[in-house]
């Protein structure tokens, strides 16, 4: 462990050099997924520009509680059943899952499929669940 900072105390520029590179590219890769909204501008997107929601939790996580009308196509099936979202390319696409953190790969199959308007949710549904806001149960 001493070694380790003697190592940062001795190539500060370039333990600098690697934490910037390492935080511009995550901002980077985040960007290629689509930018990140709240609850309330979900809210909005929904109800003013028909936007539509995709959680891509597994199906036992969605009977727990979902949002109203989303669509539940777990991460990993997504490919198989991105088809029954093509009628949805021309309005928003909203990614959604259980706190925020795994929505990136699907936002970036979603883009590289066409769909422009591809959002992520910040926080996901724990985020959602912590504001007090409507969860449908099936």
């Amino acid at each position: 462990m001493a070694l380790f900072f003697e190592f940062f105390g001795q190539q500060w520029i370039l333990v600098t050099a690697f934490l910037v590179l390492a935080t511009l590219l995550m901002m980077y890769e985040a960007r290629k997924a689509g930018p990140t909204i709240t609850p309330q501008q979900l809210s909005h997107m929904m109800n003013k520009q028909d936007g539509v929601v995709v959680d891509i939790r597994d199906s036992k996580e969605f009977g727990a509680g979902h949002i109203v009308d989303s669509v539940n196509i777990p991460a990993n099936k997504l490919n198989d059943r991105m088809v029954e979202l093509e009628k949805h390319k021309t309005v928003p696409i909203i990614v959604v899952d259980k706190q925020g953190t795994a929505s990136s790969a699907p936002g970036k199959a979603l883009k590289a499929a066409g769909y422009q308007q591809v959002y992520r949710l910040t926080g996901g549904m724990l985020e959602w669940k912590g504001q007090n806001l409507p969860l449908v149960k099936a």
